[in-house]
């Protein structure tokens, strides 16, 4: 189970240093395979890849006729990429999904219980400044009663 946040530096080529104590638990049900892709709220997931996997495969069942259907499986699986950890517990981040996520340097690294979403500071911040300044947000259908 993947939980809290850290803010994380990418070095000059674009690699993300994960925290230690996520590394083992992150490519160890995958034999070391990773799956990094955009989500249309604009961060980036990161999936062992057989937590992926199902994932995957539901999107590609979407009909490619929808329109709405179209730019998820564009986006979910159309930015897809799969790795392995460096040697020094590093992931690159490719250009493409940096660009796609407005990342520069600095990133928060929150868990998300089955994965990881990798977020421009900036961005993190004006998702938890909505928060903030809108109130809470409505809860989704059927845990009307959910309290904390």
């Amino acid at each position: 189970m993947f939980q809290g946040a850290s803010q994380l530096n990418l070095d000059a080529k674009g690699r993300l240093a994960v925290p230690t104590k996520h590394r083992e638990p992150l490519a160890l049900p995958g034999g070391g395979r990773l799956t990094l892709t955009a989500h249309p709220h604009g961060c980036l997931l990161l999936y062992p890849a057989p937590a992926w996997e199902p994932i995957r495969q539901k999107v590609l069942a979407f009909p490619s006729t929808d329109p709405t259907a179209s730019v998820w499986k564009r986006i979910l699986v159309g930015f897809a990429e799969e790795f392995a950890l460096d040697n020094a517990g590093r992931i690159l981040v490719s250009p493409e999904l940096r660009d796609f996520a407005h990342i520069d340097k600095q990133v928060m690294f929150v868990g998300q219980g089955t994965h990881f979403e990798i977020w421009s500071v900036e961005s993190w911040k004006a998702q938890l400044e909505k928060l903030v300044n809108g109130g809470s947000p409505s809860l989704p259908p059927g845990m009307e009663s959910f309290s904390l």
